[in-house]
């Protein structure tokens, strides 16, 4: 394999957000996209390249250094490149992902005056990405998860005008820092261990630093591979937003929506899932480690999902099914289906970023509405975007068939053939997330695209409110701009290109990537841990997997879902408007998303903040400034004050101290003698 190739498919989309951002303004927005889409595209056709030479034609492994940094205490700082089966796999999804959100940027964005930077900022992402995923250590590893922590910033916060949009830029950044945090000890744990920042040497000491204990008292200790893993794992929960770092995510859709879909579908919130699944090797010999993987991923994918059936804004309900199937990946991570994570992965990120990618296209048709209420009949107005929009919702709830279904039944069955502390939890929990999934996926269908087209009742309503308070309202709406209209083919084109893989790519690969051995040496599992293996015995193809199906609970309660959606919200309204009422504390308790915002606004910040007030005033003010800094100033300035008054110039006053102080040395000498 030719490095100078791997380095290209790095440096490519890096070169493009440095010509589109320093040079914008000389190329103008088409030379700005122009590059940026060049630089993207090479990247992906070479990693393609990369992945068809490493599986059809065998080509091993590479795993290089290919520039050293500095040498720090005999211990390297590299970059340097691991290029299996599973690094492959994510260049191929991160790169052809990245270029469809491009060429969507082109229609979406073009009339922002922000045009050419908002094309350097998600070319970077994607360099930073590709660094993350392509490293063969943990330095580069980091600075790669650091880099679309930053990149992720500036582009929530890109319409920096917006209150509302530096908060969230603010929040994730903020949040990612605690997960991130976790994520430097567990690094700093394994070059404890290992003395070094290599996978491969980490990997192979694995055993041996799982019988060791750190100790952290005179009795009591932690098995050091447990705590490792944890916050390595605690990192991830900062990036792929699991419960209690998950409150980031629905707010940073305050960001332009092709970054939605960049961010949530393909790349930074999957940093975390791919993580964990390269550092298997790691995790397989932490049965504690791997059980608090299960619980967080389980509790993230249950009750995170229920949060979308009660949200009105599109962005956010999808938002929402993104922390439910990270949930989901997250859980198969804990199992030991590693496999069945990447794979979850990959299919999501096609028909997570599809329906990204169409709800923009539905805000763009509605003059940038996101509220469902405001929408329903869509699907006249705009048949491209409703159909592809099907497609991905039929694939996100798991229908046969579809990609989602071979992934998502795979992770609920490894699951339930899982004998790990908290399996039994985790299966009830993906399996009613099945349920909420399809309820709210169908919801937010039914209302966008099916029904009474409320938006022209939404105008009127509006219209009167302006009247009333004597000012214009056509910024409040679509139909005060015209009826909705299907966006331009820059934007629908991407659409049908993510709709194919969301319809095709589990049929075609479920039984190489999950029961083919597609992984290899990529993923280590061990032997009582391999519950994937127990399923490759029971496959027998996609369609008998399919048919197979539909004998479990898992399909027929996504049809539940669905059908629970279609009479709630399409057939029958008023009986969702009346259930609410009736459980009003319930739905008051999803409306507030577990008053996890206000706990950390109330608690955390509060208590912060209290506690730093309370070591400004005592500490700060009190004993350093007003008992060492100006204490010590004032009390040598008393002093002085009282020994000026001694050196009063009278002789008399002179030769009373020092027959007082003959008196004293007297005394002492008299005493002394005796």
């Amino acid at each position: 394999m030719n490095p100078q190739v791997l380095i290209a498919i790095v440096l490519l989309p890096l070169v493009a957000a440095i010509i589109a951002g320093l040079l914008g303004r000389r190329i103008g927005t088409v030379g700005a996209h122009s590059v940026a889409i060049a630089g993207v595209a090479l990247s992906c056709a070479l990693s393609l390249h990369i992945l068809w030479q490493i599986y059809w034609r065998g080509v091993p492994a590479f795993d290089a250094p290919v520039y050293t940094w500095l040498v720090s205490d005999s211990v390297p700082m590299q970059v340097g490149f691991l290029i299996d089966r599973l690094s492959a796999l994510m260049m191929a999804v991160v790169t052809f992902v990245s270029l469809c959100v491009h060429v969507y940027t082109v229609g979406y964005m073009r009339d922002d005056p922000g045009y050419q930077r908002f094309f350097s900022y998600i070319s970077l992402f994607t360099f930073a990405m590709l660094m993350l995923v392509m490293a063969n250590n943990f330095m580069q590893l980091f600075f790669g998860w650091e880099a679309v922590g930053v990149v992720s910033y500036l582009l929530i916060g890109f319409w920096y005008t917006r209150p509302s949009a530096i908060t969230a830029n603010l929040k994730a950044f903020l949040v990612n820092r605690v997960g991130d945090f976790g994520f430097v000890l567990g690094i700093a744990g394994v070059l404890y261990y290992t003395g070094s920042l290599h996978y491969s040497e980490a990997f192979s000491a694995a055993p041996r630093i799982a019988a060791q204990v750190l100790p952290l008292s005179a009795a009591a200790g932690v098995p050091a591979l447990t705590l490792i893993c944890i916050c390595l794992f605690i990192g991830a929960m900062g990036k792929s937003a699991q419960v209690p770092l998950h409150v980031w995510l629905p707010d940073s859709m305050e960001g332009p929506t092709p970054i939605s879909a960049l961010i949530h579908a393909a790349t930074m919130v999957t940093a975390g899932i791919f993580m964990v699944a390269r550092m298997s090797p790691l995790f397989e010999y932490s049965d504690t480690a791997l059980s608090f993987v299960l619980i967080i991923g389980a509790t993230t994918a249950f009750f995170m999902g229920a949060l979308g059936v009660v949200s009105n804004d599109i962005k956010r309900v999808i938002a929402y099914s993104t922390l439910s199937q990270l949930g989901y990946m997250t859980v198969a991570l804990g199992a030991s289906a590693y496999s069945a994570a990447i794979f979850h992965l990959m299919t999501h990120a096609f028909f997570k970023a599809l329906l990204f990618l169409a709800a923009g296209s539905v805000i763009i048709g509605m003059h940038h509405e996101q509220d469902m209420r405001r929408m329903g009949g869509l699907a006249k107005y705009m048949p491209i975007t409703a159909v592809t929009a099907w497609i991905g919702a039929l694939a996100l709830i798991g229908t046969p068939f579809f990609s989602g279904f071979y992934s998502k039944d795979t992770i609920i069955e490894a699951v339930g053939a899982s004998h790990r502390f908290g399996a039994r939890y985790a299966y009830y929990c993906v399996l009613a997330g099945v349920f909420i999934t399809a309820l709210y996926t169908f919801r937010m269908l039914f209302m966008t695209f099916h029904g009474p087209e409320r938006f022209r009742t939404a105008a009127h309503h509006d219209a009167e409110h302006a009247d009333a308070a004597g000012h214009d309202a056509d910024h409040h709406d679509a139909a005060a701009h015209g009826d909705p209209h299907e966006s331009p083919a820059v934007v629908t084109v991407p659409l049908i290109a993510l709709a194919i893989p969301s319809v095709v790519i589990g049929f075609m690969t479920v039984g190489t990537i999950l029961y083919g051995d597609y992984f290899g040496d990529s993923i280590r599992v061990l032997e009582k841990n391999a519950v994937m293996a127990e399923l490759a015995r029971e496959y027998h193809g996609p369609v008998e997997f399919a048919l197979h199906a539909l004998l479990q609970p898992t399909v027929w309660v996504a049809f539940a879902g669905v059908a629970t959606a279609w009479l709630f919200f399409l057939r029958r309204p008023e009986l969702a408007d009346a259930a609410a009422r009736r459980w009003s504390s319930l739905r008051s308790l999803l409306v507030n998303k577990y008053y996890f915002d206000w706990f950390n606004d109330k608690v955390v910040a509060a208590g912060a903040l209290l506690l730093g007030r309370g070591l400004w005033h005592g500490g700060d003010q009190t004993i350093i400034d007003g008992g060492f800094v100006d204490g010590t100033a004032s009390t040598i300035g008393r002093a002085g004050r009282l020994l000026r008054r001694v050196q009063s110039g009278y002789l008399y006053a002179y030769a009373f101290w020092m027959i007082i102080g003959l008196a004293v040395l007297l005394g002492w000498f008299l005493n002394k003698s005796r």
